[in-house]
């Protein structure tokens, strides 16, 4: 253990589902003390679903690119983690704090409709409403997904709030598909529900410019050595998963029924210029962020290669 000098010891973690971040709830709790560390993680805990006449359900203009989760911006959280192309619009609309890492987590996301759907392959998916979180992972690899499949005007994403809001939507038949990520992919398994069609993506983490370099170095370390225990025994940690969400629906899982294959985690890495332009540059086409973004200015590498 190498011993931390800086004043505070305690790293704030702004998290949404476990899924996401599992290497901090597992840095949490076996790791962080081996490095002189505390982490604390705080969720948004908020709905972002709106009304059905809402009109923020179709326009993605007019939801914020933080979706109300401000912990992070307004300097109650060190780190924040999402997707990549969530990060970039996150820290060009408020880049108080960079982009410093690829994260561990190499997230699944996949579009479901309900066992009854006569929806059976991605191209039935035309014109039909696909329940996402605007400006989260979810609405962009549903974009990315779908566009090799039918024009662009064929796609009819909708704003139906947090994962378990989208589920929800789908199973009640307010929409007609929802992309989901785990734990709900696996409950949406057994409850019947047709996978139509799903990706992996890696997101990056941002960290308050102030942070300590000594502090990050060590929270990396402590990062580090839960990938290798989530890696040695993911099935043991998948209960992060369940226990956050309602009772009526942790209920219908066990660590058992995860297919595990499904669960990639990888050491922090850094964000390359080229996978920036890779990005930033697809969304341009989509309108989903500004112009003139600059790497230099939204990335700073804090991981070596």
């Amino acid at each position: 253990m190498v011993t931390i000098t800086a004043d505070r010891t305690k790293l704030v973690v702004e998290s949404a589902e476990a899924v996401l971040g599992l290497h901090w709830f597992v840095a949490r709790d076996y790791t962080a003390k081996d490095e002189g560390l505390e982490f604390e993680i705080i969720t948004p805990g908020i709905q972002t679903k709106f009304e059905l006449t809402d009109p923020r359900r179709r326009d993605h203009h007019l939801v914020s690119a933080t979706n109300f989760q401000k912990a992070f911006e307004t300097g109650q959280a060190d780190i924040y983690r999402a997707c990549e192309w969530g990060q970039i619009r996150r820290t060009y609309d408020n880049p108080n704090g960079p982009i410093v890492a690829r994260r561990p987590a190499m997230v699944y996301q996949s579009v479901f409709v309900r066992g009854d759907s006569p929806a059976s392959a991605t191209i039935t998916l035309a014109n039909k409403s696909v329940g996402v979180q605007f400006h989260q992972g979810s609405h962009y690899a549903t974009l990315a997904m779908l566009e090799g499949f039918m024009p662009r005007d064929e796609i009819k994403v909708v704003h139906s709030g947090t994962v378990g809001e989208r589920y929800e939507a789908m199973m009640s038949g307010e929409t007609d598909a929802a992309t989901l990520m785990e734990p709900w992919v696996t409950l949406a398994h057994k409850n019947g529900c047709k996978e139509i069609v799903g990706t992996f993506y890696q997101g990056t983490e941002n960290s308050s410019a102030s942070l300590d370099p000594k502090i990050w170095d060590a929270a990396m370390r402590a990062v580090k050595k839960a990938v290798k225990l989530i890696n040695t025994d993911k099935r043991r940690h998948v209960h992060y998963m369940i226990d956050e969400i309602a009772p009526q629906y942790a209920k219908q899982l066990t660590p058992d029924d995860f297919y595990l294959p499904r669960l990639r985690y990888v050491d922090p890495a850094p964000y390359t210029k080229e996978e920036f332009d890779r990005a930033y540059n697809w969304m341009l086409t989509w309108d989903l962020v500004g112009p003139n973004a600059n790497y230099e200015k939204l990335v700073c590498n804090r991981v070596a290669a």
